[in-house]
């Protein structure tokens, strides 16, 4: 490569799309330097970074060459039977072949004949020109463009007044700088120079004359007035929003979207203290923080004991010396979102949940299932039969009531308008109605754990109700042959699936998730015995999923899932137990030994009873293993029994000697009929002594 210079690109666009301008920057930024680094114009470890604005697109990218340098290449044209005659002069198809590749017949004598697999062929020796720069980022330019996530392309006219263009917005200004040399290159209708602009309202010139690519951040700024990092404009919104907060002794929301989207929305952020009248504060904070920060893109502030206050934070795009016109705008603006907040609240309140619970027979849930209300009564047989294993009568009638309400809060104007608020809403309203705690957080709870890492419910009866609510869900879809395919899961079934297994391990729940599966289809009519087990392999794959994601090796989870225990909530304890028998040095020799007596026994003829006639024990060395195990199967199965099952595998390492012995000096399948059936019930035994806990063959190397 020749001698090396920074380069940079810059799009001067309209106003992005703010809730997208983080990956169209990542993407566009990430797209040239690939192409560049393609065409040999870049090294792999040159920096890369990304401008991104509310009214820009651009990449800076270090050490890049005015031109590649020249590739030798060798391409094989064909078989030599085919390219050459038998007197060794080219065939009519190997001049062909030369001329579409810009040769003649006299390049024929420089061909080199080489083996390719098990016949001979012609290869032509050339050198590749390096492109230039000005080819190369033309191509890298419109590829990354190409390829940019765009949500909603927009179509517009070029002053031409007949060109159309398709962009995510219209583009303005084109820049494309190889240290302080243009780089001639033209998209969307665009010619590359050195100019730009800055802050719509603030910039010092209309005009930046960039003086070369690494001048281009601190023009921007001082010039400019824009901060065109994207990353470095973010950090100074939460600089600025906890110092705000600070010195109000209150604390922001944490929000990576919102800060994402605000930095979207700045180029220079001022961040503001507002207020609002602290009337308002008898809604449910829920409501007030989530009109103010989706509806505003503003910063609500809560207290020391995480309440909210009247008071919130606006990021603003200008820096007036008085700010009080900005701040009695957004102010006022607020109000009447708070406004609607309340009427809704009130409103709501003047119907009972319980009234509304008619109402869902007329919502539609999924046109192969029926409506909310006939999903409310499925939910419902669900909960009652989880609820009666878990506490008895009193918890399964309030489960049949929290899982009856828990779809009610969908008929109200507050979650009408804002959805995301299902379920909290219904606490609110069913405290107001005068139900007990338990239900109401029930109401709350039984849509969670509603993504990863989220909390899950806080009571008997909201688990009850969540569970079923999750059952009754992969059932329906997976008995209508909705199943997640690849990475399309538009109904959420493994986060469904994910919230079940993770509240029957952490909530250490006495449920056999066979039998919930079971009694979700049985609140179906139809007959769905397929489905069943799929969603039971479903729910398995799933639990893989969680218990790798814990730490533990792909091995160690084979061989506790084997075992097949009947609750999940074993599940932890039992793999902390493998885990500390693979570290015994007795381990690695017992898992084969296991694995050897699994395949013995399989192939047997029948099922073996664990059945030994000490009387038939002939060789000395399986009467030293049948003692042995006398020995050891009790306390191991005394600590199985007790839940320690570490204790219980560490007590089968005493099996190794007389395990090895046996298989050195024992013939299992001997002539003698009941000789062999004796030692296969003593294998039998081992085996069922060795699997309690989990199943050792997986372990074997």
């Amino acid at each position: 490569m020749t001698a090396t210079k920074n380069l940079l690109v810059e799009v001067f666009v309209e106003e992005l799309p703010p809730k997208a301008l983080k990956k169209l920057s990542e993407s566009f930024a990430g797209g040239v330097a690939e192409s560049l680094r393609a065409q040999g114009l870049v090294s792999a470890g040159a920096t890369v970074m990304p401008f991104a604005s509310p009214r820009r697109l651009g990449v800076h990218i270090g050490g890049v060459a005015s031109a590649a340098a020249d590739r030798s290449v060798s391409q094989k044209l064909m078989p030599a039977s085919v390219g050459l005659a038998a007197d060794g002069q080219p065939t009519p198809a190997l001049l062909k072949k030369l001329a579409a590749l810009g040769a003649d017949a006299s390049a024929v004598p420089s061909l080199k004949r080489q083996m390719d697999g098990k016949a001979e062929a012609l290869f032509l020796d050339s050198v590749v020109q390096g492109a230039t720069l000005a080819d190369g980022l033309q191509k890298a330019v419109e590829e990354a463009i190409a390829r940019l996530p765009i949500p909603k392309v927009m179509q517009y006219q070029l002053a031409d007044g007949w060109t159309s263009v398709n962009f995510v917005r219209p583009a303005h200004g084109l820049v494309a700088l190889h240290g302080a040399d243009v780089v001639p290159i033209g998209v969307l209708g665009l010619h590359s120079g050195r100019s730009t602009q800055g802050h719509r309202f603030e910039a010092v010139k209309v005009a930046i004359e960039l003086r070369d690519a690494d001048s281009y951040e601190a023009q921007l700024r001082d010039d400019g007035a824009v901060i065109a990092s994207f990353a470095e404009r973010r950090a100074e919104i939460v600089r600025q929003l906890d110092a705000a907060a600070a010195r109000e002794g209150l604390r922001p929301i944490p929000d990576e979207a919102l800060l994402d989207e605000v930095t979207a929305l700045v180029e220079r952020p001022n961040v503001l203290l507002c207020r609002f009248d602290a009337a308002f504060l008898d809604v449910p904070q829920e409501c007030l923080i989530l009109t103010m920060k989706a509806n505003q893109k503003y910063f609500p502030l809560l207290d020391a004991n995480g309440k909210l206050t009247d008071r919130f934070l606006i990021v603003s795009n200008i820096r007036p010396a008085d700010p009080s016109r900005v701040i009695e705008g957004n102010e006022r603006v607020v109000r009447p979102r708070l406004a609607d907040a309340k009427f809704f609240f009130d409103q709501d309140r003047k119907k009972t949940l319980a009234s509304r619970v008619a109402g869902l027979a007329k919502v539609v849930y999924h046109n192969k299932l029926g409506t909310q209300g006939e999903r409310v009564e499925r939910v419902r047989a669900i909960a009652r039969a989880i609820a009666q294993q878990l506490g008895g009568d009193a918890l399964a009638a309030q489960a049949d009531q929290a899982a009856m309400l828990a779809k009610a809060d969908l008929l109200t104007d507050m979650v009408g308008e804002f959805p995301e608020l299902q379920g909290t809403m219904g606490r609110y309203y069913a405290r107001h109605d005068g139900l007990a705690d338990d239900v109401a957080l029930a109401i709350e709870d039984h849509y969670k754990p509603r993504f990863a890492g989220d909390e899950l419910p806080r009571n008997a009866c909201g688990v009850a109700v969540a569970l079923a609510d999750k059952l009754e869900t992969l059932a329906g879809l997976f008995g209508i042959g909705q199943v997640p395919t690849g990475d399309k899961d538009p109904f959420a079934l493994r986060r469904h699936a994910l919230g079940l297994i993770r509240m029957l391990i952490e909530r250490a729940l006495p449920l056999n998730p066979a039998e919930l599966v079971s009694a979700a289809f049985k609140a179906f009519p139809e007959n769905h015995g397929q489905a069943q087990a799929e969603v039971g392999f479903f729910l398995r794959e799933r639990l893989v999923g969680y218990l790798r994601d814990a730490g533990y090796s792909a091995q160690e989870v084979e061989a506790a899932i084997e075992a097949r225990p009947e609750h999940w909530a074993d599940f932890p304890k039992r793999l902390q137990a493998v885990r500390a028998f693979k570290a015994l040095p007795e381990a690695e020799a017992l898992a084969a030994a296991n694995k050897r007596v699994g395949n013995i026994l399989k192939k047997s003829d029948g099922s073996v009873a664990p059945v030994v006639d000490a009387s038939l024990l002939a060789e000395p060395a399986e009467q030293a293993l049948h003692e042995a195990l006398k020995a050891v199967a009790p306390a191991s199965e005394a600590a199985f029994a007790a839940g320690d099952y570490t204790a219980s595998l560490q007590a089968l390492a005493a099996l190794k000697a007389p395990v090895d012995s046996f298989f050195d000096q024992v013939m299992v399948n001997t002539d003698d009929p009941a000789l062999r059936a004796n030692r296969l019930g003593l294998l039998a035994q081992l085996h069922a002594a060795m699997n309690r806990v989990a199943d050792l063959s997986k372990l074997a190397s």
